[in-house]
Parts: structure tokens; sequence; C-alpha cells
């Protein structure tokens, strides 16, 4: 039946009409779900028997035919930066490996409460803290295309489990990035949406005015089923915006006239260094727009050459703050005694490298005679970075850029050198400084340099804030014309 090669909508219809069962689903993806593991690591936790409850809740209300939603029975997984009451959540780091929540994410529980069943915790980088997915506790994740490279990161466990088929999406979290890089080093698709579309409750802070909730799936077409769901104000999140949410799979189906849509290429994107397959793929995808009858122009975003580092200001500042509560008390390893031993002794043991880094970098520029010079700037040229944007989609509906300068780099490759890793970063930064929604998707894939491997190359698409319904139709658009997972090679399973 190739259940895994199903869209959302095919494997509704098949458990409506009684072709399988929840149960019978949830056990195929849980199998996939071992064997992927013990390959690529992409897996904190595979959660067997609380799947497999949800499955058999979701068959009762399939038979009942009451409460069913799209999402009814279908296998999904989630990073481990969301909590999920009575479910191990480590946060991809040792620090909180035996750490239990007493209660469930909002945007997690509404896929619950929509009949979802969850396969299990995805790896990542610790607390969502780096590029790669290098950086966790648990180990590396490894790129389902070519195991000797990283599937990008922090949300890298959750793209390669969609694109190695593992259930039919997962949630992610994108601070600057962590889920539009590794949907395009994985070669499927990855939704950022407007700061406060989704709720944050439930999801472990990194950079609280930068964190973004949002959906890794196979195509837009799934991405948008998901996000309809999960979207929504949230009393429990004062950031949560009180906009209604459209249908965006309803939406979907609207034809666009491209005749009216005005696509801008910034040259600030298109950088020395940046991979030529990339800067192909990127002005190839801006071309088929055009085909369709979009006007293309080329537009600039000058303060983009300070996103970086403004971003790397204010993230480690506030990633300060934030661990702040893991004092091995109320969270987090025990070692030492007495509070001062203990929360000095349990941070030096059991956090990450990259986590101490930030930590100490953030303290640092949040310090006595340093924030002025560097967080208060930084905060000042957020700003401009915003006002970039807005004057941009004020000539132009939304922005097609590259996702990465670089396509998936080897394992350890520039584990030595954190700089040259926050560059990967580099085209994503911008859309979290601004708040304004972005999706990366698959626009090619080329061989490597010894023609053997294939890699996928992603590209994005940024739009005005709460423009997810624009962004998602003109990526599907493209989507479209092709069935990316159809034309690429098998897996590397």
């Amino acid at each position: 039946m190739n259940l895994e090669k199903l869209s959302i909508k095919e494997v509704h219809e098949k458990l409506i009409a009684g072709e399988i069962s929840a149960v019978e689903l949830c056990k195929f993806h849980l199998e996939r779900a071992e064997k992927f593991n013990k390959t690529h690591n992409a897996f904190t936790t595979i959660t067997n028997e609380f799947a497999v409850k949800q499955a058999e809740e979701a068959d009762k209300r399939i038979k009942s035919g009451k409460n069913i939603t799209i999402l009814t029975g279908i296998p999904f997984s989630v990073k481990d930066v969301f909590s999920t009451k009575g479910i191990r959540t480590t946060a991809g780091s040792k620090a909180l490996d035996n750490y239990i929540p007493v209660y469930t994410a909002t945007v997690i529980q509404k896929l619950f409460d929509a009949g979802a069943v969850m396969i299990g915790k995805t790896n990542c980088d610790p607390f969502a803290f780096g590029a790669s997915n290098e950086n966790s506790g648990y180990g590396p994740v490894r790129n389902p295309w070519d195991r000797k490279r990283v599937p990008g990161g922090s949300s890298g466990g959750s793209a390669a489990v969609v694109a190695a088929r593992v259930g039919y999406y997962s949630i992610g979290s994108d601070t600057g990035g962590s889920i539009r890089q590794p949907a395009a080093f994985c070669g499927v698709s990855g939704l950022k949406v407007t700061y406060g579309r989704n709720s944050r409750y439930g999801l472990f802070a990194m950079g609280s005015s930068l964190d973004t909730p949002g959906v890794l799936a196979k195509s837009m077409e799934d991405t948008a089923i998901v996000e309809s769901i999960m979207s929504g104000n949230d009393e429990k999140d004062s950031t949560s915006s009180q906009r209604s949410t459209p249908d965006y799979f309803k939406e979907l189906s609207k034809k666009v006239d491209f005749s009216k849509i005005k696509i801008g290429l910034p040259k600030e994107y298109f950088i020395e260094g940046l991979d030529k397959n990339i800067e192909k793929a990127t002005i190839e995808t801006a071309e088929f727009f055009r085909s369709l009858g979009a006007e293309i122009r080329k537009v600039s975003l000058p303060y983009t050459k300070y996103a970086l580092a403004v971003y790397y200001i204010i993230v480690p500042s506030e990633i300060s703050s934030n661990m702040a509560r893991y004092d091995s008390l109320r969270f987090g390893m025990e070692k030492g005694e007495g509070y001062a031993e203990r929360l000095l002794e349990s941070r030096m043991e059991f956090f990450e490298p990259e986590v101490k880094r930030r930590i100490m970098l953030g303290t640092y520029t949040l310090s006595a005679g340093y924030y002025d010079a560097y967080y208060k700037k930084a905060m000042k040229v957020r700003t401009l970075v915003r006002k970039d944007f807005e004057k941009v989609f004020s000539e132009v509906d939304v922005v097609l850029t590259p996702v990465s300068p670089t396509l998936p780099f080897e394992i350890g490759e520039k584990a030595d050198d954190p700089l040259a890793m926050y560059l990967a970063d580099v085209f994503t930064v911008t859309a979290n400084i601004a708040g304004i929604p972005g999706v990366s998707f698959p626009a090619a894939h080329i061989k490597d340099e010894e023609g053997k491997k294939h890699l996928p190359v992603g590209v994005q698409i940024l739009g005005p804030q709460f423009s997810e319904e624009l962004i998602l139709k003109l990526a599907h658009s493209y989507q479209g014309k092709t069935d990316w997972h159809e034309k690429m090679p098998e897996l590397d399973l």
C-alpha cells in the first residue's frame, strides 16, 4: 500500500473507509521509527505504549463517527523541546535526562485533541542551541540522504524523520532558522509562522522574543493541514496573537493570480561564498514563478549584513536569563551539596559545551558596562532590520531567498569553529528578528562531489507578518509542478 508515501489527506480517507486501522498505521510507523533510529539517531524517545493507546482511542472515534478530524489517527513526532505530560522530555540535553513534565505544550495538546498519534520525541541540539544537530547530549542526528552529513539544526531530528517518512509530519521550533534550515538540508517543507501565531506555552524558552513553533512535513498541503489545527490564540501565552486563523488547507485550493504577484530577490542574500548550486536553484525558482506571470524584482535589505551579529547578541542574552531556572532543584540532574555547589557542579557536568558557551556570552552582554554597548545597540538595529522588511514589502508581496549558504556539511566539519557554525544561520535569522513568516521547501537536488549521494537544495519565501496563507500558496504552486519525493532516489536508510 506504500503507506509512508501517502499524504495526510490520503491516509485520512483510508482510515475513514476502514482500509486500515489507526492501530495498524501506528505500529507500522513505530516499526519504521525503531529501524531508522538505529542508523540515524533521530529520536530521544519512541513512545510505543503511549502511541498505541492514542491510536486505539482514534479507532474508537472513527468507529463512532464523532469528534473526527483530518488528523485523527495520523502519526507524527515532536521535537524534544516541547513539554508532554508524563513523557520524558530532555530538550536534547543530559541535564534533563530524567525530566517528566506535568503538562503538555498548547500546540501539542491541540493535535492530541484532534486525535493525532505521537510516535516519539525527536533529537535536537540541547535546548535548541545549534544549527547542525551535533550538539545534542544524545549524539548527532544523521542526514537521511547521506549519513556522513548533518541534518541541520536545531530541529534536525524532526526534519530527518519526515524525510525518512517516519510519521507524516513533525512539530519543531524556529528561533533563527531551526525549522527552515534542517528542512532544506533534508529535502522537506518547513514553516516558520509569524511570531505569536502559534502558542509558545510549553515550549522550552531559548530566545523568548524570537521562538516560534512550526511544522515540518512532506508537502505544503500537509503543512497547511497541521498549521490550521495547531495555530491560534492561547490565553496561557501573553505573546499569542488574537487574530483569527484561516483554514490554510482550504485556501490552497484557490488559484493564485500570478499577474498580481511581485516577488523580490534581495541582493544581500546572494553573497560571496554562496554555494553555486543553491544560487542556481533560487534563480530557477524565481524564473518558474516568472513563467506563471509573477513579476520578479531585485530589492535591497541593507541592514541584513548586521542581522547575524544582532541575533547572536540578543539570543545569548535571552538564553542567559531563561537558563537561570535550571538550578538542579526544580529542573535538571542533581550533583553536589548545598545550593551554590549544586548549581555550579550540576551545570558544569551536565550542560553541553554549546549551552555553556551561550550562557557565558549572554551573561557578558547583559553585564554592567556592556549592556548599552551590546544588547541595547542590538535592539536598536533589530528595529532597523524590521523596517527594512516593511519598506520592501511596500514594493513586493514576498521575497525569495536561499535558506543556507551551503549544502549539508559533514558531521564534525565545523565543530571546532563556532563562528563558522553560526554563519549557517545568516539567511534565516532575519525572519525571526523581524517577526515575519517564512517557508522553506525543496527546489532541486544535486549529486555530491563524488557523484554518488543526492543532496537536497532548499529555498525560502518570506512574507509580511501574518501572510502565511500567501507564502504557503506560492510554495504549493511550485511543489505542484513535480512530485519531489517521487523524483528523489531512495533514501540511505
